[in-house]
């Protein structure tokens, strides 16, 4: 029995700030082959090379990633400032109508950092362009300095919605997290629901309310060290369920499956 295929969607990337390419953490790769029991395949995030409709009928789910780039303030009507940081339209043109038509589907994605916040653009939400700078807020953005593993160091905490989806799926109301962005959710996109927030409030969860699927979407990387850490692992072992419930004809897992 072939496992099932998860797209992982790329970013635009330059070696020696010359050569093109497209390009994927292998934490992504090692998370959804070790702990999700998944086939992880990069998508090149170009629309010119696969249409939505191809993308769908190729893969079983998709796991949306974090990314330096952040989603066009156009996409959910606003004009870019410097604060916004750096764009890549093609991932956006990608990753936005994939979104919509999985959450229409059933077909399971999972939502990452920047994947997070294109989860909610895609559904009509707003962004922060700097968290930081919002009055009672932490500083969420990676630290400059240090090893990787200083990097993504548990930060802060997490707290559930009491009985809700992650509530469930972790077994605890609050859990520990990595933080590594500076962008969040302004206003919620239609159907978006808040399940998790930072102490400081800032949005950290959120699923889409009343999808046929698995929608879950996390504003930390859960990537890092996922068979270990006892917050990651059951993210993408539930996001594996659903992708083998979708590729075995079952088709989808709603949110309230989870666990």
């Amino acid at each position: 029995m072939r496992r099932p295929v998860i797209g992982i969607i790329g970013n635009h990337h330059l070696i020696n700030d010359q050569y093109p390419t497209h390009a994927g953490g292998t934490m992504n790769s090692e998370a959804i082959a070790e702990v999700s029991d998944c086939v992880p395949l990069l998508i090149p995030a170009d629309p010119r090379y696969a249409s939505t409709g191809e993308l769908l009928e190729v893969f079983d789910g998709f796991l949306f990633t974090g990314g330096r780039p952040n989603v066009h303030p156009e996409e959910y009507g606003e004009d870019p400032t410097e604060a916004h940081g750096a764009f890549d339209r093609c991932r956006d043109a990608v990753s936005l109508p994939l979104i919509r038509a999985c959450v229409d589907r059933g077909q399971p994605i999972l939502g990452v950092c920047r994947g997070f916040q294109e989860v909610n653009v895609a559904m009509g939400g707003t962004l922060y362009p700097e968290i930081r700078d919002l009055p009672g807020r932490m500083n969420h953005r990676m630290p400059p300095d240090g090893t990787l593993e200083e990097k993504f160091a548990l930060r802060h905490t997490v707290s559930f919605t009491e009985g809700g989806p992650f509530h469930r799926l972790m077994g605890a109301r609050e859990v520990m997290t990595n933080t590594l962005h500076g962008q969040g959710i302004k206003r919620p996109g239609a159907r978006v629901v808040i399940d998790g927030q930072a102490e400081d409030g800032t949005p950290e969860a959120i699923y889409i309310a009343d999808a046929p699927g698995f929608t879950l979407s996390v504003q930390w990387h859960p990537e890092y060290r996922a068979a270990e850490d006892p917050v990651s692992r059951p993210l993408f072992e539930a996001f594996g369920r659903a992708a083998r419930a979708w590729a075995d004809g079952r088709r989808a897992v709603p949110v309230k499956g989870v666990a």
